[in-house]
């Protein structure tokens, strides 16, 4: 039998009807991830593995360093199938990493291989997947027909033209590809450079002259309304904790002024000033209907001298090991007293806050719809087997996993859509288990009924996008 087969993680008899009939059938919303939209407009193809497979991951480059592999095989000048090669000595070394699982599931789901990836079935593997790449399947968009995407959601910067985002429509793409508006960058004031940089873009995408922090608000505001107009229904967040020093607006005014003149904020003007901006995205959000996603926890560029080299999201950033529950409830509350807590969805990379972000969502549910705040799912470190599992039991013990609105790839790559399929064996797994235990009913209808809705149907409904509702297979 080979590594990945049909049964793979599925360990027993209601694992597999969970799996089988429930779960392996339904399509696919991914609604964070970090796929380029220029790429969808033009339905990309890739001439080989490195480039659909290799060109941006940091999950890889990370094991690769961590194998002894020099830095011009991950992010360097070496030819394409060097650096494949370099990956397919790496991946033995992965047992028990995630990557293993991810990497032989990737292989099997776009190019029907059962072989285990090394340095002897390399070459074979580079040959036979280069011919498979020019198939009419393997392009963007061919790749979001074959697995069923039915929409998908970028991550985009206010400043951002959305210009790749208007072409994907004309471009015959069945699967609606929508942004999600990140803007991280608008609470830059401790780093006054790039903050004015980002303002002039920011500046140039509004048509607003930004000299003072109400004609920021106005020039956020704008490109809120723009990307609302174009089918974005989301935010998204991207800190270390949460912000909730709240200062008055003349103290905000003067953070801003300075930074503006080239002064640096200090840490805790920054983190004063990040409050009311904070505050300021809840009631833009509320007010639109959308679904602001915090992700909290990640300790980015840790290392200063390749973060020079290479920049950030080059695979050195770690999990953070802040304080987050006390923040975490005075943002969410003070925005609940001032009538603007929008759908929340919360990420934590910390294992350690799963159950004070599981315990957090039902401080603020108010019966307007199910699940209106939701702990999210198991987010970059947390992405493994054992993190998606210890995420679904906090959140089943304290909340209600019925609601859940599930997985999402989070992810770079055009090869990552298999992992939904990963989170799903996963899911079918640990309820099957509960089955066979006696600690669920043996009513696999009843709790098929509830994976279904995990798998799609929850997030279909929750997140108000516009989506397809016919398959398009």
């Amino acid at each position: 039998m080979s590594f990945i087969h049909e049964d793979f993680l599925l360990q027993s008899p209601a694992a597999r009807r969970l799996y089988h009939e429930y779960a392996a059938d339904q399509p696919i919303l991914d609604y964070h991830n970090h796929l380029p939209p220029r790429d969808i407009a033009r339905n990309r193809g890739f001439n080989d593995l490195f480039e659909i497979w290799l060109e941006g991951d940091h999950y890889k480059w990370r094991a690769m360093r961590a194998n002894g592999v020099a830095e011009r095989f991950c992010t360097g000048d070496a030819p394409p199938f060097e650096k494949f090669m370099a990956w397919a000595k790496t991946v033995p070394y992965t047992l028990r990493n995630p990557l293993f699982h991810w990497t032989h599931l990737e292989l099997n789901r776009y190019f029907d291989i059962d072989e285990l990836l090394n340095e002897d079935s390399a070459r074979r593997i580079w040959e036979a997947t280069k011919e498979r790449l020019a198939a009419p399947d393997m392009t963007t968009q061919g790749i979001l027909r074959r697995f069923d995407v039915r929409a998908l959601c970028t991550t985009d910067d206010p400043a951002d033209t959305l210009e790749h985002h208007r072409a994907i429509a004309p471009s015959g793409c069945e699967t609606r590809v929508y942004p999600t508006f990140r803007p991280d960058k608008a609470l830059a004031v401790d780093q006054p450079v790039a903050f004015n940089d980002w303002l002039l873009r920011l500046s140039a995408s509004s048509n607003i002259e930004i000299r003072c922090l109400d004609d920021l608000r106005d020039a956020l505001n704008q490109r809120h309304d723009d990307f609302h107009d174009i089918g974005c229904r989301l935010s998204d967040h991207g800190l270390p904790h949460a912000f909730a020093d709240f200062p008055s607006e003349a103290e905000a005014k003067s953070i801003f002024e300075r930074a503006r003149n080239g002064h640096a904020a200090t840490p805790q003007e920054h983190a004063r000033f990040a409050s009311r901006l904070m505050l300021f995205f809840g009631h833009l959000d509320a007010r639109r209907g959308w679904t602001k996603q915090l992700h909290l926890g990640a300790q980015r560029n840790n290392n200063t001298r390749r973060l020079s080299e290479l920049g950030p999201d080059t695979g050195f950033d770690s999990i953070g090991d802040w304080p987050q529950a006390a923040a975490l409830g005075a943002y969410l509350d003070r925005l609940e007293q001032e009538n603007a807590l929008p759908k929340i969805v919360l990420y934590n990379n910390n294992p350690v806050d799963n159950f004070a972000f599981a315990a957090m969502t039902g401080n603020f549910q108010d019966g307007s719809i199910p699940g209106k705040i939701q702990f999210g799912s198991g987010w970059w470190f947390l992405d493994t087997k054992h993190g998606i599992e210890e995420q679904l039991n906090a959140l089943s013990n304290v909340g209600l996993l019925s609601r859940f609105i599930g997985m999402l790839t989070d992810s770079r790559s055009f090869m990552s859509f298999p992992r939904h399929e990963y989170f799903r064996r996963v899911l079918c797994n640990l309820l099957g288990r509960d089955i066979e235990n006696g600690e669920l009913p043996n009513d696999i209808g009843l709790v098929g009924s509830m994976i279904r809705d995990i798998c799609y149907r929850n997030a279909e409904r929750h997140l108000g996008l516009d989506v397809p509702q016919s398959p398009t297979l």
